[in-house]
């Protein structure tokens, strides 16, 4: 990956060039895209998302929201703290780290911020996962097999034993292909930090809080379901530790 920073008056987008061979504030706007496909942002996610066709292959539009109680009030404006600070560029090389580690994430291919005075918005584009469907839609078309629970532990201790804490883990944002291939997507706020068994426990109780949410009313998810995750996460975890 190679990446260049355009400017264009109070707006900056930092890519990936050997992606694209020029980044303009066109390729953010959803009047550019008025045939992409949207999907509204699911499990406690924010906004809309466009899927959409950039450098000749499948990519993800997200603009940035926020959320809570100050969501209902300022959307979409972050305060300025510096180009390096803002959010979108912060998950995109994050993501870039993440790559270049082996780690099953989408590819970031652009991302833009757009300066007014103490604010700002921002958005990101990275490669679409081919062939995903979130946990979320997997549990829901009925139940999953202990393999693939396991599977997902093991794909979180990979990010656990990197360092690598995700702010938002939650159902939606583990994705299944059809190869039954674990990925995550959605690393906004996350960063890499010293490894330590609180911050992984609470990453792993956010999930739990995630699919008890999800499941009200299912019979897809019990302490059994939970047990297989776990366990295969805590194998992953001390094979490395030994």
């Amino acid at each position: 990956m190679s990446r260049k920073i355009a400017r264009h008056g109070g707006e900056a987008i930092l890519y990936d060039d050997s992606l694209l061979s020029h980044a303009e504030p066109a390729l953010f706007e959803p009047a550019s895209w008025a045939q992409a496909s949207r999907t509204t942002a699911a499990s406690g996610g924010r906004g809309t998302t466009l899927y959409i066709e950039c450098a000749g292959q499948p990519c993800v539009l997200r603009h940035y929201y926020r959320g809570g109680a100050i969501g209902r009030l300022i959307s979409d404006q972050f305060l300025w703290l510096g180009e390096s600070m803002t959010r979108c560029f912060r998950e995109w090389q994050l993501l870039e780290q993440l790559v270049q580690m082996g780690l099953p994430v989408p590819r970031p291919v652009a991302a833009r911020y757009v300066r007014s005075g103490l604010i700002y918005r921002a958005d990101l584009i990275t490669a679409r996962l081919a062939d995903v469907e979130s946990f979320t839609a997997r549990l829901a078309h009925g139940g999953v097999s202990a393999e693939v629970w396991s599977r997902v532990g093991e794909c979180i201790a990979r990010f656990h034993r990197a360092g690598v804490w995700h702010a938002d883990l939650n159902a939606h944002n583990v994705q299944i292909d059809t190869a039954e291939r674990i990925f995550l997507l959605d690393f906004d706020r996350g960063r890499i930090r010293p490894t330590a068994r609180g911050w992984q426990q609470s990453n792993l109780a956010r999930l739990h809080r995630s699919l008890m949410k999800i499941s009200v009313g299912a019979s897809w998810f019990s302490a059994r379901e939970w047990r297989w995750l776990v366990e295969a996460y805590d194998a992953a975890m001390s094979a490395v530790q030994r």
